[in-house]
């Protein structure tokens, strides 16, 4: 890992919280990703399956993690399995996890080696009623391969048909929402990381750079700084690209008079951070740029103050979308008249401004959470504000990653990044 690994103390904390929302008599079972083949004998980097990772900090392969808080043997309360490790595992593969490794990074003492899961989860599921099985609920999934849990759950349901099912999904989802204080320091290193490729860009860019080589800047740097890499697919749009919400094609020579909108985050122990910045390729913005620039912040600093407990998402995006339209109107892209005649479903400003304002944010980019419910202290949300002209051949988007609290406004992760259109061009300058 390129990470220090995170207390196991969050990890516990986290299966004790799952497991007192189970039902009596039933137990839960995780599995990791598969490693995807991309052709011959090569694979996609692994990336762990966020579920398993959440309830135990183990980031390996081939894993499984099975709860089961009312069984009779207390060593099979938390049990974790794990590929075996070996000497010439050890050459080939490098350092995999022992089991004495397994329970400093975990907190969990009943470690077994893959190859006792079946005999040993018989054994655990003749004395259970029912199983939790972890589906992937996320609103945006769009899954066409058949993943290990997807396998796994398939065949378990043939093996035990008589046996109760229940969903993982609505306990992990309002958990995972809620971020624990050693989540909120993963994800402001992340965001530290990400600040530190955005002050080499202040000094990189200009005329007759390419997007893809303020990408590898970006990349160096968050390697740098013990980051595996962009906690998403970064976009680095100059120009008319800005007004394509999802460019990755990062491809384009940026021109003189052009502003490149960057929709980049570093990722630090599986934790996720997600900025926007706008940044005027020669230095300097146009009045029209900065106009249109500071209407974005506007719309984002106010937007901001209601990321407080007790707000719903969809009166938070309606209160939003007023605040939008008032800053087009001054703009002459909307007139009072086009508000007057909107459709209600798609309101004046989604001419401009067509997406959602802010979406939860932690071990994944899109994070998990319960749409539909109140904003708590804890949680975790971006807010990105965003016009998009491509008849000006400009996109403005604004974007940093807010703490809820308890009383008052959210704590700002991104604070200390350049936002102010002034600073981040005294910055290019001097």
């Amino acid at each position: 890992m390129k990470y220090k690994m995170l207390d196991a103390s969050l990890y516990i904390s986290n299966r004790k919280n799952f497991m007192s929302q189970m039902e009596h008599g039933t137990l839960a079972v995780f599995n990791s990703n598969d490693i995807f083949p991309t052709g011959a004998d090569s694979t996609l980097p692994f990336q762990q399956h966020r579920d398993i990772l959440f309830l135990s900090g183990i980031d390996q392969e081939e894993s499984i993690l099975v709860l089961f808080p009312n069984a009779s043997n207390p060593r099979q309360r938390e049990v974790l399995f794990l590929k075996e490790t070996s000497e010439l595992i050890a050459i080939w593969e490098g350092e995999k996890l022992d089991k004495k490794r397994a329970l400093e990074v975990s907190g969990i003492s009943s470690v077994h080696w893959l190859q006792d899961f079946p005999t040993i989860f018989k054994q655990m599921m003749s004395e259970a009623k029912g199983v939790y099985i972890n589906t992937n609920e996320h609103l945006r999934a769009k899954t066409e391969v058949e993943t290990r849990e997807d396998r796994f759950i398939k065949k378990m349901k043939a093996d035990y048909p008589a046996h109760q099912v229940h969903k993982s999904a609505p306990i992990l989802h309002r958990l995972r929402s809620v971020k624990h204080p050693i989540e909120i320091e993963a994800m402001q290193k992340a965001c530290d990381i990400t600040k530190a490729g955005i002050n080499r860009l202040l000094n990189f860019i200009k005329p007759g750079v390419w997007e893809h080589q303020i990408e590898a800047e970006l990349a160096h740097e968050f390697l740098m700084n013990s980051s595996r890499g962009f906690a998403y697919t970064p976009i680095v749009a100059s120009g008319k690209n800005a007004c394509v919400l999802h460019y990755v094609e990062n491809n384009k020579e940026c021109f003189d008079g052009d502003v490149i909108l960057l929709d980049v985050g570093a990722e630090y122990a599986n934790y996720a951070s997600d900025l926007t910045r706008c940044i005027p390729v020669n230095g300097k913005f146009t009045p029209r740029q900065k106009e249109v620039y500071n209407a974005v912040l506007h719309v984002k600093t106010e937007a901001e103050k209601l990321l407080v407990p007790g707000t719903l998402m969809a009166e938070y995006h309606k209160q939003v979308g007023l605040l939008m339209e008032e800053q087009l109107v001054n703009l002459n892209l909307i007139t009072m008249d086009d508000i007057k005649n909107q459709n209600p479903a798609w309101p004046a400003y989604k001419k401009y401004f067509m997406h959602g304002t802010s979406h939860f944010i932690g071990l994944d980019t899109h994070d998990v959470g319960i749409w539909h419910e109140p904003i708590k202290a804890g949680m975790v949300f971006t807010c990105e504000p965003g016009i998009y002209i491509p008849d000006e051949n400009l996109g403005i988007r604004l974007e940093d990653d807010l703490v809820v609290q308890e009383k008052g406004e959210p704590i700002n992760l991104m604070s200390t990044i350049p936002l102010i259109a002034e600073e981040i061009e005294e910055k290019m300058n001097s």
